[in-house]
């Protein structure tokens, strides 16, 4: 057991936690949680750390202890573990895992793409929840500037509870560029924009569809804002002028999942 903090292993750990940087030439993230570690794929987890307790949990569940077996683990001390951890209140479980690598042309050459573009999206919890949404609306790709935030921040990965396993994202340099390729391609583009005169289901987007989504306080840039197809409008009542940006791309890619599921 691993019960010193200056052990090189727990050192490594806590570099990536605190330096993005380090995580990304690494190739790798790290997630926290039995959930994300029952949902990881086995062949992408390239370390396993288990504090005393969380060790004592594992083996009273055969599924989650069979999974153990086969990828192996470093117990530490619960001390130790707190200081690798993320988390306030850590389950005792963490995994360094290899990053998924998705290409842009494998994300446009999807039949009827359902795409949602992020333009600037900071706050990790926001990332995750879309990525998230998405999936259970069925998207086929986030593509994401590299102003949005890092979908390996610790707090996002968490948000996506999982779904960063499989959903395909990838970050762009110039995601006007890649607009007008997705126009080329009969891809059509919304933006929900406070300009929108047209509520956002009086749209088809049963054919290939791209939902642009904005910065949380600045909103979609003016470049952005120029190439969209359609501009639309989510119906606001009372003093309120926007929803939070999670919330705004889960409206619009229910409603395209609705057009594609029931017509």
């Amino acid at each position: 057991m691993i019960t010193s903090g200056s052990n090189a292993k727990v050192k490594q750990v806590v570099r990536w936690k605190d330096k993005a940087g380090e995580r990304r030439e690494a190739g790798i993230f790290l997630t926290e949680g039995f959930k994300l570690f029952q949902e990881a794929p086995a062949d992408s987890i390239r370390e396993v750390y288990l504090s005393e307790d969380a060790a004592e949990r594992a083996a009273a569940d055969p599924e989650l202890w069979n999974k153990l077996q086969r990828i192996g683990w470093e117990t530490v001390s619960g001390e130790v573990f707190q200081k690798m951890s993320d988390t306030r209140t850590p389950q005792g479980i963490l995994c360094v895992v290899k990053r998924p690598v998705y290409t842009l042309d494998g994300l446009l050459a999807e039949s009827k793409p359902l795409l949602t573009v992020l333009d600037g999206i900071q706050d990790p919890g926001n990332l995750g929840t879309i990525v998230r949404t998405g999936e259970g609306a069925g998207v086929t790709g986030v593509i994401m500037g590299n102003g949005t935030v890092d979908i390996f921040n610790p707090k996002t990965i968490r948000a996506t509870m999982g779904s960063v396993f499989r959903v395909p994202f990838v970050y762009v340099d110039d995601l006007e560029k890649v607009v007008l390729q997705m126009k080329q391609k009969s891809i059509r583009i919304f933006a929900a924009h406070l300009s929108g005169e047209t509520y956002y289901d009086s749209f088809s987007y049963r054919e290939g569809t791209a939902f642009l989504i904005g910065n949380e306080g600045k909103g979609l840039s003016a470049g952005l804002t120029e190439l969209a197809d359609d501009l639309l409008r989510i119906p606001m009542e009372g003093k309120v002028e926007s929803l939070n940006a999670a919330v705004a791309a889960a409206l619009l890619l229910y409603e395209a999942h609705r057009q594609r599921k029931h017509g």
